[in-house]
C-alpha cells in the first residue's frame, strides 16, 4: 500500500506548518499529495505552490469539483501542471452535491452520472490533442449552438507532457463507483471502510465489465482513499480529534434527504447513529452530534490508538482494493505512519 499526503479543505485560511508537512512527506519518500476544495480555496493553486517545492511526489486534485470549471479548462489546468511538474499531476474530479454545485457554482445537478461521462470525455479529447475539439453531448456542445455563430472547434496550444495524464473520479455511491471502474483511472472513496470492502469490489466489477472500460480490473486500476491515522496511547482521546470531521460529513454536508456521505456511514451499520446525528446537527446543536458519533464508527474508517493497536489491524486495510492511503496528522508521526503502512 502506497502512502500519500492529504492536505484536506482550509478552513479560515491555509493549515498551519503544510507547506513544511509537504517538503518533509517528499523527501520521506510519501507516493504523492492531495489537495481539495469545497466553497472556499481551490484545489489548483494550493497544489501548484507547494508542488513547486517537491521533487518526486505525485501531485493530485482530491477534488477538483466538475461544476466549477468547464471541462475544457479542467483539461487546460491538468496539462498545464503536468507540464510544471514533469509530468506528475493527477486529475482528481467529482460532481460534489447538490448544495455545492447549484448553491455555490449556480449549476443544475441533474443526471449527475450522464455529466460526469460527457465532462470525461471531453477532457480526454483535449488532453489527446488529436484533432479540433468538436463535441455533441446532452450537456456540453462544443462549438456552442445559438451563440454569434463565430465559435468553432479548436485544438490546445499546449502539446501535453503526457497524452494519457491519469484521472480519476470520487465516488460513493454504488452507480457512481462502477463509473469511475468504467471511464476513469482510479477511483477516490471517502470514508471507506474494510466492512465496505466487497460492496464496492461489486461495484467496480460491473464498471471493468463494460465494453468501454479502460481496465481490465483492478491490477492497472488506483484506488485512492483517506485513511486517518492517529498514534496515541488514549483511543478515545485520538476518536475526538475525528469525531468533529465526521459530524460534520454526516449531519452538515448536504440536506436532510440528500447526503452522500450519510449515506456511505449508514452502510456501514449506522444509520440509527447517522438520523441521530444529523437530526442534532441541523438543530444546531452540533457539539451534541459530535458526541454522538460513536467510537467504533471512527475506528471503522480511521486507524486510532497505540501503535500496536494500528499495526494489529492494518493488515485488514491492506486486503481490501485500497493502493494508495491518503494520511492526514502530525508530520512528527510520518516516520511511524510510512513503517506501518508501506
Amino acid at each position: 500500500m502506497k502512502v500519500g499526503l492529504s492536505t484536506g479543505y482550509w478552513s479560515a485560511g491555509p493549515p498551519a506548518g503544510i507547506a513544511e508537512d509537504v517538503v518533509l512527506a517528499d523527501r520521506m519518500g510519501f507516493d504523492s499529495v492531495w489537495t481539495s476544495e469545497a466553497y472556499g480555496s481551490d484545489a489548483l493553486t494550493p497544489l501548484a505552490w507547494w508542488g513547486a517545492r517537491t521533487q518526486r511526489l505525485r501531485l493530485g486534485t482530491a477534488i477538483m469539483q466538475m461544476s466549477a470549471r468547464s471541462p475544457t479548462a479542467s483539461a487546460m489546468a491538468a496539462m498545464t501542471l503536468d507540464h510544471l511538474s514533469g509530468g506528475r499531476f493527477i486529475l482528481g474530479l467529482g460532481a460534489s452535491g447538490p448544495q455545492v454545485v447549484e448553491g455555490w457554482y449556480g449549476q443544475s445537478f441533474a443526471r449527475p452520472l450522464a455529466r460526469t461521462r460527457e465532462y470525461f470525455d471531453i477532457v480526454r479529447q483535449v488532453v489527446a490533442r488529436e484533432a479540433p475539439v468538436a463535441y455533441e453531448g446532452e450537456f456540453y456542445r462544443l462549438p456552442l449552438e445559438g451563440g454569434t455563430g463565430l465559435g468553432k472547434a479548436l485544438k490546445s496550444t499546449v502539446h501535453p507532457v503526457r497524452r494519457d495524464i491519469p484521472i480519476m473520479l470520487a465516488a460513493e455511491g454504488p452507480k457512481n463507483v462502477a463509473l469511475a471502474a468504467e471511464i476513469a483511472d482510479g477511483w477516490l472513496p471517502l470514508w471507506f471502510s474494510p466492512k465496505s470492502d466487497a460492496f464496492y469490489r461489486e461495484a467496480l466489477v460491473e464498471g471493468f465489465a463494460r465494453s468501454t472500460s479502460r481496465h481490465q480490473g483492478l491490477s492497472t486500476f488506483e484506488v485512492v482513499s483517506l485513511l486517518p491515522v492517529i498514534i496515541g496511547d488514549d483511543v478515545e482521546a485520538c476518536a475526538d480529534l475525528l469525531r468533529p470531521t465526521l459530524a460534520l460529513y454526516i449531519g452538515g454536508m448536504g440536506a436532510r434527504d440528500s447526503n452522500f456521505h450519510f449515506d456511505v456511514v449508514a452502510r456501514l451499520g449506522y444509520e440509527s447513529e447517522c438520523a441521530t446525528i444529523q437530526a442534532l446537527y441541523l438543530a444546531g446543536a452540533r457539539d451534541e452530534a459530535i458526541r454522538a458519533v460513536p467510537t467504533a464508527l471512527v475506528e471503522d474508517v480511521a486507524l486510532i490508538g497505540p501503535r500496536e493497536k494500528i499495526a494489529s489491524e492494518v493488515p485488514r486495510w491492506k486486503e481490501t482494493v485500497i493502493t494508495t492511503a491518503l494520511v492526514t496528522g502530525p508530520s512528527s508521526q510520518y516516520g511511524a505512519i510510512l513503517e506501518l503502512l508501506s
